[in-house]
């Protein structure tokens, strides 16, 4: 063999070693490259960060560099509701956020931010991946032309935070509070008795300090990544959302990954979600030892606060739901069967 045959011949080889593992089709085609949008800081206190740095690994693991997500943290693609519209367009490729700003495209899917309508994350999980879930995506698939991929978990439950003490459903009367601008919140704060008020969350901060707002309600996690323990120092453990963390896709950005490497996509996808709600578990519990640290005073919800004012949202909120939107009232049967 001459030299440069030899050369060529142990050129191929080492080319041929290093896809050992990847898919053909990952090989033959180069990168696709995904926009990927997050409201949240990159940072490891944040939920849609942990998960990105999961499906990250994990779509490398897959498919090696064929596809590639790009992380747009902190609203840097535009405000959540500019972005629902952006992904439903193509314009950018998926979103990480909780399920509730999708409501404004779809309202039924509003039904999950009902005040008080799951005991825990794994009373979510066991419905999201039901079907409950499916129901929910075949009707956003149709309304919208996207894909929900995966229903994560936010670090802990959805609490209230204020600047000054609340103990009781007595003391929220006429506190201004920032909710989400789709209904399931602002009538869950209606029926609490406080005054809702929408405002986008990458204004929350400045809005809470300059007295916009008395406060807000959010999850720990989110609370301590966003800083907003700065400008609130009392949290009222109401407990009243376990709200899902989803990964949106639009159908044009879908029909641009290749047929051949979708079942690896969705693996990593799937892993992704097991592997972030471990960790959400986790970080919820530490999150509010954090809180404490910096200064935060926690106030545990009452259980006859707590059942009463669940009785009122299962009577009014969720029965009006149903009635409005028809095609929701099995799906409330449903999860209620899904109780442990």
């Amino acid at each position: 063999m001459t030299p440069i045959r030899r050369r060529r011949f142990l050129q191929a080889t080492a080319s041929s070693i290093a896809c050992v593992g990847v898919p053909l089709a990952a090989r033959a085609q180069a990168t696709l490259a995904l926009r990927f949008s997050s409201s949240m800081t990159a940072d490891d206190n944040a939920a849609h960060y942990v998960w990105y740095q999961r499906m990250a690994a994990n779509l490398r693991n897959q498919v090696g560099e064929a596809i590639r997500l790009d992380y747009f943290p902190n609203n840097q693609l535009g405000k959540e509701s500019d972005v629902v519209q952006q992904v439903k367009v193509g314009a950018i490729d998926m979103m990480v956020t909780g399920s509730s700003i999708w409501a404004t495209v779809l309202p039924e899917i509003g039904m999950l931010d009902l005040g008080y309508m799951f005991d825990n994350y794994g009373h979510m999980a066991k419905v999201a991946e039901g079907g409950v879930g499916k129901s929910l995506n075949d009707m956003l698939q149709q309304r919208a032309g996207c894909t929900i991929l995966t229903w994560a978990s936010h670090f802990g439950p959805r609490n209230v935070y204020t600047k000054q003490p609340i103990k009781s459903l007595a003391d929220i009367k006429g506190v201004k509070l920032r909710v989400l601008p789709t209904p399931a919140f602002i009538e869950t704060f209606k029926i609490m008795g406080a005054i809702p008020t929408p405002i986008p969350f990458g204004e929350l901060y400045m809005s809470a300090q300059t007295g916009v707002v008395d406060g807000f309600e959010h999850d720990a996690g989110t609370v301590l990544a966003s800083k907003l323990n700065e400008v609130t120092k009392s949290c009222w453990q109401t407990e009243h959302l376990f709200s899902p963390m989803v990964v949106v896709i639009g159908r044009r950005s879908l029909d641009k990954i290749p047929a051949p490497l979708r079942a690896g996509f969705m693996k990593a996808v799937a892993e992704s979600t097991g592997q972030q709600r471990v960790i959400a578990a986790d970080k919820a519990t530490a999150a509010i030892e954090d809180l404490k640290k910096k200064g935060m005073t926690f106030f545990p919800m009452s259980a006859a606060d707590r059942a009463a004012v669940r009785k009122e949202m299962e009577a009014r909120l969720w029965a009006d739901f149903a009635r409005q939107f028809t095609s929701t009232a099995p799906l409330f049967a449903a999860i209620n069967a899904a109780r442990a």
